[in-house]
């Protein structure tokens, strides 16, 4: 069972529209009605101006997503997935506009970092597309705002019954007061990858398993000090970012792999973090850089491990697709280690959601529902290639999932997961810890200053 903790433990393409829609919206039905305006701070005169061309990067991201022409009669979905798994949506994707639905989807890729602020604010001007993505951390944001709506009675004029296909907990994840406002996509973990020809030269053994035998920290630096021996200058034992997001996530596994409790109350309106192990977690995580274990200036840590210039990565499952697909990388997999007094790890999850659009169609949203559904589940085992584990039942438990290589090596991170529970204020939370401890990773401040300024940002945010 996921732990689901932030008490209890700290627990896409768009026009203006879809191309094609009339002026009919949901009041007269009696689906669930959504055309109240949501509640945003987005300031919606962000969005871009109809006529302005598409502004694409060279990966494929759009700037303004608003801007991209959308083919007749297909439904819009602007897509997060740019790191290596957006591939395997794209196929999906396809793979259902093959079928002949009646209504086909068009994705449209954001840049990861800009997605929710673009997401929000479009469906703020009321510009939002047909169909979206919400990581579980950041539903209850989008819910409270009515950024997003409740899909209960179309999927019951469906006859789709999310009981059957999910479990207990995936689906309590995505209820808001009775209602459901997603389908669960998959578990996302931070996990351990090695590059075993490295290991090989540094002489470190893999177990019967084909895994790392690592039982605390000192094992794990054990590991990291041959290699760090065999590696030429410009690779690095262990591959992290220098600073955001990854280093926090495995600051969080140690916090909970020490022991330490919720960072903040079931109702979010107390602070409970245990602030010494806060401080005791953020000094390991340290000690990984100063010990000369991470190469500095890292900024792609997940690309340095893929070039082959680092022997192990604390990275997403999201990367395991796009090592498969790297000529000449021979790598391995497992859960992130127990380097404490017990296995947990950081993990988030994917949702597919409608976000608010009060111009979409009653047959629209009837058609978008039916897209989210499948994506997840006749799309589900082509989702798990990129290296993410499906929250379908039926897909987790399929003969083609079981038979991907590294799937089951890391498969058991469901059971040591440590998630944020439903809080509205989580991601402005995680952005106040972010920085707090980036501040620590450069030196700019102390370990207890760190965690204190960290309980400060926690406090701030409280319901």
């Amino acid at each position: 069972m996921i732990a689901l903790v932030l008490g209890i433990a700290f627990c896409i393409g768009l026009l203006t529209g879809c191309a094609g829609k009339t002026d009919q919206t949901n009041g007269n039905s009696t689906q669930t009605d959504v055309t109240e305006a949501p509640k945003n701070n987005a300031a919606a005169t962000d969005t871009a101006e109809e006529g302005d061309e598409a502004d694409v990067n060279e990966d494929g991201t759009v700037n303004n997503p608003e801007s991209v022409k959308v083919e007749e009669g297909k439904l819009v979905f602007w897509s997060l997935f740019s790191g290596g798994d957006g591939s395997f949506m794209d196929q999906i994707i396809s793979d259902y506009n093959n079928t002949n639905p009646a209504m086909g989807v068009q994705s449209i890729m954001l840049v990861w970092a800009d997605y929710y602020t673009k997401l929000q604010t479009a469906v703020a001007a009321g510009k939002g597309p047909d169909i979206g993505v919400s990581h579980v951390s950041k539903l209850p944001e989008l819910v409270d705002q009515g950024a997003v709506i409740p899909i209960d009675d179309y999927l019951s004029e469906l006859g789709i019954d999310l009981n059957t296909m999910y479990s207990e907990n995936s689906i309590a994840s995505v209820t808001f007061d009775g209602s459901v406002y997603a389908i669960p996509l998959d578990t996302h973990a931070e996990i351990m990858y090695f590059n075993k020809d490295i290991l090989n030269r540094a002489g470190v053994s893999l177990n019967a398993d084909g895994q790392l035998d690592i039982a605390s920290a000192d094992d794990f630096k054990a590991i990291l000090d041959k290699i760090k021996a065999v590696l030429p200058a410009g690779a690095s034992p262990l591959a992290l970012t220098n600073s955001g997001d990854d280093p926090y996530r495995v600051w969080w596994a140690t916090y909970f792999q020490m022991g330490g409790t919720g960072l903040v109350s079931d109702d979010g309106s107390t602070v409970t973090l245990d602030v010494d192990i806060a401080v005791k977690a953020a000094e390991f995580v340290k000690s990984l850089f100063d010990e000369g274990y991470i190469l500095t200036g890292i900024d792609d840590h997940q690309a340095l491990f893929q070039s082959g210039k680092a022997g192990i990565l604390f990275g997403g499952t999201w990367a395991t697709g796009a090592f498969e697909k790297t000529q000449g990388l021979n790598f391995g997999a497992q859960t992130f280690p127990q380097l404490f007094n017990n296995e947990s790890c950081w993990a988030d999850s994917h949702t597919l959601i409608l976000p608010f659009n009060k111009e979409r169609t009653e047959e629209e949203t009837l058609n978008a529902v039916k897209f989210i559904v499948a994506a997840a589940s006749d799309g589900g085992a082509t989702w798990a290639k990129s290296g993410q584990i499906p929250s379908n039942l039926s897909v987790l438990q399929s003969k083609e999932y079981l038979s991907l290589p590294y799937r089951s090596d890391y498969k058991n991170a469901l059971q040591t997961a440590v998630m944020p529970t439903k809080n509205a204020n989580f991601y402005a939370m995680k952005a106040g810890m972010i920085d707090s401890l980036n501040a620590y990773w450069i030196d700019q401040v102390d370990a207890a200053t760190a965690i204190d300024n960290l309980k400060a940002e926690l406090e701030s945010n409280l319901n």
